[in-house]
């Protein structure tokens, strides 16, 4: 979203992180959080609303994810998007380039090692479409290097 502004990070208490969203075009696990006695490093942005739908149709909402208002106690209400019942399957692991994804924001964020390192834990599979994953994997390079490149 080009409107994407980071307002800041924060701990969202009371849940935890699980890559078991069961992905709309390749059956892998994609992230998710749940009700639990854990915390979810998360990153607060803000966004016009006239982007809202355009983002609505990245996260996948209706196809796997809802809606969902939580409380994050430096920001208040922060929307979010929360897997649907019958898009869970606690048996997926995620394609290794989305973790990748996963893990380079949480390292750009500055989430403690011991956060990134339960991240990297995390069982993977390698993606059987070929030509996707390479994609995906010049994609993150790309990120990367241009998030190098840009002054902070």
């Amino acid at each position: 979203m080009r409107s994407a502004t980071l307002v800041g990070t924060s701990l969202l208490r009371g849940y935890s992180l699980k890559f078991h969203k069961r992905g709309k075009n390749d059956g892998s696990g994609k992230c998710n959080i749940v009700a639990g006695e854990s915390i979810v490093h998360v990153a607060i942005f803000t966004i016009l609303e006239s982007d809202r739908a355009k983002l609505d149709i990245c996260e996948g909402l209706g196809f796997g994810y809802d809606h969902k208002t939580i409380q994050i106690d430096e920001y208040g209400e922060c929307s979010t998007y929360i897997a649907a019942a019958n898009a869970i399957d606690d048996s997926l692991s995620p394609l290794d380039w989305y973790k990748e994804y996963v893990l380079r924001g949480a390292r750009f964020h500055g989430f403690p090692d011991e956060y990134i390192l339960e991240l990297e834990s995390q069982p993977t599979v390698t993606d059987s479409d070929h030509d996707r994953a390479q994609g995906e994997w010049k994609l993150i390079e790309n990120r990367c290097t241009a998030l190098n490149k840009s002054p902070r």
